[in-house]
């Protein structure tokens, strides 16, 4: 029976799922455990292991009586001393640690026993090989022809062989009589008595005799509490017997005094006390107790045992995630008021939230009715909505906050519904095709390359390779080939040849050795992105080894490759669950269609695993160009072929999985919000959501499943966006189960900017959390929603977010939007800002029905709000009384999103267009009068900056005025050429009108988003300019802190060191002592600085006179400012 469907009667009653059965230690009476039954082989295993000759028992056991006991039971008197020293000798063998001092290192196993050094067995095998120690799978040891028993095992083995024999009874004797004495291999190969304070640590034996004892007749048991009575002379033998006999409180209770002295023996007891009571409070928060410890607790002791958990969940300060794991899972089983309101109390922690939504599926009516009390409205909600059937049962008071969050929108007729929604084809049976098959098919000998624009350029520029990138004009290039063929380079010489060497000499290289598949990894890919830019199709055998060897890190180099065997390889990847998918994903998006007759032949070939990947492939481009465009491409084949093909391909809707999802009871549709039609009037039925919920199991990133744009069609877009995301919050709150990570994916494909906002806050924490997985893939729903929010989310967070790993993963996935779209990084960040619904002259109306308010924006784009007499106020009021029901809130709602979305894209908007600057980077004039000057919110940042307008070696510097058009310094009319390149005017730009432009602006009350026109300048001394190094820094004391907070200035870290990245493959390096602490900045607070110096680029000298000015003037300032005095 599921838990869905538990009747509430069950709701009174522990119920272990099968796993935590299986954990259970039983006692006499209690909760059922795993099924019974003595291994009946287990008595001539055992006799296998006996010790031969009789001189090694004399030489393990510690004493006469033992020694006489095991002779005595070995000869076939049924003794329990007897039969517990017998067993010691395979015991010491596999709880023995060879190769120290207490290992008999001369044991060797003939035939079925085995044997001591004095039966004259040779350390060498007949072969001449050594007969050496091996760590067996359980921890034991062996050494020569054969393995002694695995410890755990050869416990299980030593109670079943004696069950068998002699009875339960018999067995529980021996082993408190083995109790006593300890096989440990620091006491030089002899077996000793053990001292009143330790513990007997044979767990898996006490378990098993627990077990048995737990299960066998009332006869067998009360002889065993007689044998055990007469056997409780140590303190070991006491405790023993206790967790045997946990029905016997009397002899619990002498172990209490014991216990407080000793808490090393509390795993033992608390499996076996059933009054809590007796166990100290803070028992949970010492030490790390095993599941089958705390479940068998809360078994024994029920409701008595919640504050023991409550103590170690809250007080344990040392406790792990796991710990608190096992906690609040056990809470979540227990049938109790208290139980269920220690995780709903505590809901917001999101262990403590996926605990409580276990309880909830398992105790449906007692959450209904501890939610309705706790006023838990949203858990409330959606509980109602999973089980309606409860809510009449309930009491008056309790059932009318139910129902006002009960309503529900009236569902749709099956009739009115696509026949995709009431019978979807996984429904539906599917008849067996027989495969097509054209033999003699061979894909297209031909082989090109795809650039986007401005790629090839922008690949072909070599990276920063190294602190010691070479001087191009300087290096010896055949010297350093001949190095590379005789295998003598390193991996970053290597690296510096084929991106910086000189195109006669690194081309023919690319056809030359192997590299192993441990040679390449993501490293690789700027270095190897610059050899595919400079050679192309030369290159394209060197990416596939690349790509091979690491395909989630470097598949990407195969992008602009049109090629079967690159086609081959990216549909292997689609069947993939790692990252190359995504990059098999783009390669198709890229080459669309003309990637088809790649795949024909492997499609229509013989079955196998190749077909099954090139299908799934031409698929993929069915969905995303339709199936007409795949079958024209196969009609060169011939009639036979593109019929193939066609049915191959006919309707997207039918290409379901072989293995089609199961959605699990977490994602009950009845559960989520209603989907709501287009219009809102209606719902879809909860069957139909069903459906729903599968077409997005089945979906994957970059690949849904062709209906899903159906259901977008169809419904409401907000309601669908509602949906997900309690879709989502429902995965989260079950503890995020990896097999649902569809849960997550599906926000790309449902979400809107409400998700995008929610989504973004929730990825830069989880890192912080033990989820870098999870955050990970929260970047690429962000770039699967795609709008320009989203996209200026998943920006903002590779520049700002703390977590180094995933910034770079977000730049990554920012890098390869850009390259889809055949941008750059900054290109895309330019179309990307979102404009907030402002209005095309940059404001917003707030209509609250007899009042409105005006948005506007400061010069750091900080948004305020005026009144109608054009006043700013200090804040938009809330809405009143006579303002309009729905218009105000509505308003109000408006402002408040946008304001906390604005804040972060206005500081992020305001940096990049000061490293714009920077950078000097320019827009045509097309693009300035988009991006910026038609922009709602850029346009704010534009018109209070001056700007440069460069034609035919000629510039003119102007602003934009309030009327959107342009004046230069003088406040002349200036006319934007058409063929004029845009820039962010630098200060060294504006030469002698630096002091008017200031003076204009300061006339027009305009206040800068940042230090443009009153920015400081730096220069280069007529010595430094000769040279590389900037002397004036050496030997200058900095902290450690502010090296690194270098980072927001554009520098990166390098090693102990940092370095500028500059145009033209050049970089400044900063080289310190003692050098950058891999640990925290505490480890090496100070630093000195020991050399600044600039490198040399592929077709630039390292002579710092060559630098642009502008871009010598910021280096410059960036170290002044390091070296400030604090």
């Amino acid at each position: 029976m599921s838990d869905r469907h538990r009747p509430v009667g069950d709701e009174d009653v522990l119920r272990l799922p099968p796993e935590l059965r299986r954990r259970l230690h039983p006692r006499r009476g209690g909760h059922p455990g795993p099924a019974v039954r003595i291994d009946k082989a287990a008595a001539a295993r055992l006799r296998e292991q006996r010790p031969q000759p009789d001189s090694l028992i004399a030489r393990i056991l510690p004493g006469a009586a033992w020694v006489d006991g095991a002779r005595r039971y070995l000869a076939g008197e049924a003794d329990p001393v007897g039969a517990a020293a017998a067993a010691l000798i395979p015991w010491k063998v596999a709880s023995t640690i060879p190769g120290t001092a207490a290992s008999p290192s001369d044991w060797v196993r003939k035939g079925g026993v085995w044997a001591g050094a004095d039966d004259g067995a040779p350390d060498e095998r007949p072969d001449g090989t050594q007969r050496d120690w091996t760590r067996t799978s359980y921890g034991g040891w062996s050494r020569g022809g054969g393995a002694p028993e695995s410890l755990q095992n050869l416990q299980r083995t030593l109670v079943d062989a004696w069950s068998a024999e002699h009875g339960v009874a018999f067995a529980a004797c021996a082993l408190a009589e083995m109790s006593t004495v300890a096989a440990s291999w620091a006491d030089h190969g002899k077996i000793r008595f053990r001292p009143g304070a330790e513990l007997w640590l044979g767990r898996e034996a006490a378990q098993r005799m627990r077990t048995l004892l737990a299960a066998a007749d009332d006869g067998d048991y009360s002889v065993a509490v007689e044998g055990l009575a007469g056997r409780r002379r140590t303190v070991q033998q006491k405790v023993v017997a206790s967790y045997l006999i946990p029905t016997r409180e009397d002899w619990l209770a002498e172990c209490q005094d014991w216990l407080d002295d000793h808490p090393s023996g509390l795993e033992w007891l608390m499996v076996a006390i059933g009054t809590p009571e007796r166990l100290p409070k803070g028992i949970l928060a010492w030490d790390d107790h095993p599941m089958d410890a705390l479940v068998t607790l809360a078994d024994t002791a029920g409701a008595a045992a919640l504050p023991l958990f409550v103590h170690g969940l809250d007080g344990g300060a040392a406790a792990t995630a796991e710990e608190r794991r096992r906690l609040l899972r056990v809470i979540s089983l227990m049938p109790y008021d208290e139980a269920f309101q220690v995780l709903l109390d505590r809901s917001a922690d999101g262990q403590a939230g996926a605990a409580l939504a276990q309880a909830m599926t398992r105790f449906p009516a007692r959450a209904l009715r501890l939610l309705a009390a706790a006023g838990a409205t949203d858990l409330l909600a959606g509980h109602v909505r999973a089980h309606p059937e409860l809510v009449a049962a309930m009491p008056a008071g309790s059932r009318a906050a139910v129902d006002e969050d009960g309503a529900r929108v009236p569902e749709a007729e099956p009739d009115d519904l696509p026949a995709l929604l009431v019978e979807p084809p996984w429904t539906r049976g599917r008849a067996a095709r027989k495969p097509v098959v054209i033999a003699g098919l061979e894909p297209p000998a031909e082989q090109r390359m795809a650039w986007a624009p401005g790629e090839r350029e922008a690949w072909s520029v070599p990276p920063f390779l190294s602190r010691r990138n070479p001087d191009p004009a300087g290096t010896d290039w055949e010297a350093v080939a001949d190095r590379y063929r005789s295998g003598e380079l390193t991996w970053i010489e290597i690296s510096e040849l084929l991106a910086l060497g000189p195109d006669e000499v690194a081309r023919p290289l690319l056809a030359g050795r192997d590299t192993p598949d441990w040679w390449w990894d993501s490293s690789d890919v700027p270095w190897m992105k610059c050899v595919v830019g400079r050679f192309g199709d030369d290159a394209l055998g060197f990416a596939l080894r690349a790509a091979k060897a690491d395909s989630a890190a470097c598949g990407g180099l195969l992008l602009p490759y049109l090629d079967a065997e690159v086609a081959a390889l990216a549909a292997d990847w689609l069947t993939r669950k790692t990252a190359a998918r995504r990059g098999a994903i783009n390669w198709f998006g890229r080459h669309g269609a003309d990637a088809a007759p790649m795949l024909f032949p492997a499609a229509l070939g013989k079955p196998g695993r190749a077909r099954r990947q090139a299908e799934g492939a031409l698929r993929l481009l069915a969905g995303r160009l339709g199936p007409a465009e795949i079958v024209a491409a196969a009609r060169g084949l011939g009639d036979a072929a593109a019929s193939a093909i066609e049915a191959l391909v006919a309707d997207p809707l039918d290409f379901l999985s072989d293995r089609m999802p199961v959605v699990g009871d977490w994602a009950n549709p009845g559960a989520l919000p209603q989907i709501l039609l287009r219009g809102r009037g209606r719902a879809l039925p909860a069957e139909a959501a069903g459906h729903v919920l599968t077409m997005l199991a089945m979906s994957r990133p970059g690949e849904p499943y062709a209906g899903v744009d159906l259901v977008g069609e169809l419904c409401d877009r907000r309601s669908l966006a509602e949906f997900s995301w309690a879709l989502f919050e429902r995965w989260e709150s079950h503890g995020a189960p990896a097999d649902d990570r569809w849960a997550l994916d599906q926000l790309g494909l449902l979400g809107d900017d409400g998700t995008v906002r929610r989504l973004a806050a929730a990825i830069q924490v989880w890192p912080g959390e033990g989820g870098h997985q999870k955050a990970v893939r929260g970047l690429d729903v962000l770039a699967e929603i795609g709008t320009d929010l989203a996209l200026m989310h998943l920006h903002g967070i590779s520049q700002r977010v703390k977590f180094k790993g995933l910034r770079a993963r977000a730049g990554d996935k920012i890098t390869e939007i850009a390259e889809s779209r055949g941008l750059t990084r900054e290109q895309l960040a330019d179309r990307t800002v979102p404009d907030f619904g402002l209005d095309d002259d940059g404001s917003m109306t707030l209509d609250y029905g007899p009042r409105r308010f005006t948005v506007g924006f400061d010069e750091a784009l900080v948004p305020f709000v005026a009144g109608e007499d054009g006043r700013r106020r200090k804040a938009l009021p809330r809405p009143g009384a006579n303002d309009d029901p729905d218009l105000a809130p509505a308003a109000y709602q408006r402002f408040s999103s946008m304001k906390k979305v604005a804040r972060t894209a206005s500081a992020e908007q305001i940096r990049r267009l000061e490293r714009a600057m920077v950078a000097r980077r320019r827009w045509t004039a097309t693009e300035f009068r988009e991006l910026f000057v038609a922009h709602p919110l850029l346009w704010h940042i534009a018109r209070r900056l001056v700007w440069l307008a460069e034609v035919d070696g000629a510039t003119t510097a102007f602003r934009v005025a309030e009327d959107r058009t342009f004046a230069d310094v003088h406040e002349n009319a200036f006319t934007l050429p058409g063929t004029a390149s845009v820039g962010i005017a630098h200060p060294l730009h504006l030469g002698g009108d630096l002091a008017a432009w200031r003076e204009a602006l300061e006339d027009y009350e305009i206040l800068q988003p940042f230090a443009q026109v009153e920015r400081g300048t730096h220069a280069l001394t007529d010595e430094e300019s000769r040279g590389d190094v900037l002397a004036r820094f050496e030997d200058v004391a900095v902290s450690t802190l502010r090296v690194l907070s270098m980072r927001h200035r554009g520098w990166t870290r390098d090693g102990s060191g940092m370095f500028l990245a500059l145009p033209v493959g050049r970089s400044v390096l900063l080289d310190l002592d003692p050098g950058l602490p891999f640990g925290p900045p505490e480890d090496e607070p100070q630093q000195r600085i020991t050399t600044v110096r600039l490198t040399a680029g592929p077709a630039a000298p390292a002579r710092l006179g060559a630098l642009d000015p502008v871009i010598a003037s910021e280096t410059l300032a960036d170290l002044t400012w390091l070296t400030a005095p604090k």
